[in-house]
């Protein structure tokens, strides 16, 4: 859907008491477009309990803005809504303030998503979405979208999902992934973001920290457009941390394509620790990759695993891997990588790791920490 939002516009404020006119059977406001399909609403709705939410969220249009009040929310069906924003007039999910919110899948039918938007230029943050059946949070052939400052913990599948054809321009900014277990398949799918099954340009993941999920940290399978990763961290993945006796979680740091799929991924400023396989890996993806000034440590496997395709690999540094601080084949060109001739690795400030999961600065960005800074500005991820 693409309306325009037309010339007139109109600002009103409603105070929780008001919003209590968007719950199921309130019969009160509307949130949408004038029944000309011309003209959009630029509403402000606080809201205050989950029927409110699960309303205003179906109800939204152009110029939205429903700010959550703090608490745990718990839906009974997916938050979900195929409605557009514009550049200009937005659609925003966000908490109000700086209150913590949270929004709990735990009472929600097997097999559903806890949230899922299918529309364009939508902004959601500061907010945390746990314990879903199945995915977390999915953004479904969404354009322009600001995905910033959330939490997808402890989900049934996938934290955070880009998906479907026509999926461009998405910023996501400053997400904490972890925890992702899906039991139905032992682990083998539920990574910390996932950005499969379709294509579309200017996607970007930035300030991510992805750990501890059953299956990889990033997973771009299937997706047939370049996407960009920088100062993202992926840690701790593909262990079995729930008793499955037929765990098949794979643990990569960085997955970055499958499926049959050559793109040209740009991938910079990353760090890879701890995973149960590789820290970064073409995963068959053929395309001409860049990665520049990433780290891979401590990995069960390679670092770098770029074995049949055309990556060019550019001051990057792996150390202690233990398969290896790289694989990789006859295609992939590797320049002033600490593997190659001539090139040495720096060492450490430090290898404890617990400054990694410290709060984030003020702002959401990554904590500040010394983990795996060398001081070189050469070589390796400064891990900001």
């Amino acid at each position: 859907m693409r309306l325009s939002t037309g010339r007139h516009r109109r600002t009103r404020t409603l105070s929780i008491a008001a919003a209590v006119a968007v719950s199921a059977g309130a019969g009160g406001v509307y949130l949408g477009l004038s029944n000309g399909g011309a003209q959009a609403a630029a509403t402000t709705v606080t809201v205050s309990s989950t029927a409110q939410l699960e309303s205003a969220v179906a109800r939204a249009a152009a110029g939205t803005v429903i700010q959550v009040r703090a608490g745990t929310y718990y839906p009974t069906a997916t938050l979900k809504s195929a409605a557009d924003g514009t550049g200009s007039n937005r659609i925003t999910l966000r908490a109000y303030g700086s209150e913590k919110v949270k929004i709990d899948g735990s009472k929600l039918p097997d097999g559903s998503w806890l949230a899922g938007i299918y529309g364009d230029h939508w902004t959601v943050q500061n907010l945390t979405f746990q314990n879903s059946p199945a995915q977390g949070f999915v953004a479904t052939s969404s354009v322009g979208g600001v995905f910033k400052n959330l939490v997808t913990a402890n989900n049934g599948d996938s934290g955070f999902t880009l998906r479907g054809d026509g999926t461009s321009d998405n910023l996501v900014q400053n997400l904490d992934s972890h925890g992702n277990y899906d039991p139905a398949g032992h682990g083998q799918n539920a990574d910390g973001i996932a950005v499969k099954f379709g294509s579309g340009t200017g996607n970007r993941i930035t300030g991510a920290r992805l750990y501890n999920n059953s299956d990889d940290g990033l997973d771009l399978w299937q997706f047939s457009s370049p996407v960009t990763i920088d100062h993202a961290w992926a840690f701790g993945n593909g262990k079995n941390r729930w008793g499955d006796s037929a765990f098949e979680g794979n643990g990569n740091g960085f997955k970055l394509g499958g499926g049959g799929a050559t793109v040209a991924h740009v991938v910079n400023n990353n760090a890879a620790w701890g995973n149960t396989l590789h820290g970064f890996t073409e995963n068959s993806n053929t395309g001409a990759m860049a990665l520049h000034r990433n780290t891979a440590y401590a990995n069960a496997e390679a670092g770098f695993y770029f074995a049949t395709g055309k990556a060019r690999l550019a001051r990057n540094l792996a150390v202690g891997n233990k398969g290896g601080l790289s694989k990789v084949g006859s295609r992939t060109v590797c320049a002033a990588n600490n593997w190659d001739s001539g090139v040495s690795a720096p060492g450490f400030k430090s290898t404890d790791a617990a400054t990694a999961y410290g709060a984030r600065k003020a702002d959401g960005s990554l904590p500040a920490t010394t983990f795996l800074t060398t001081g070189s500005t050469a070589i390796g991820s400064p891990m900001n």
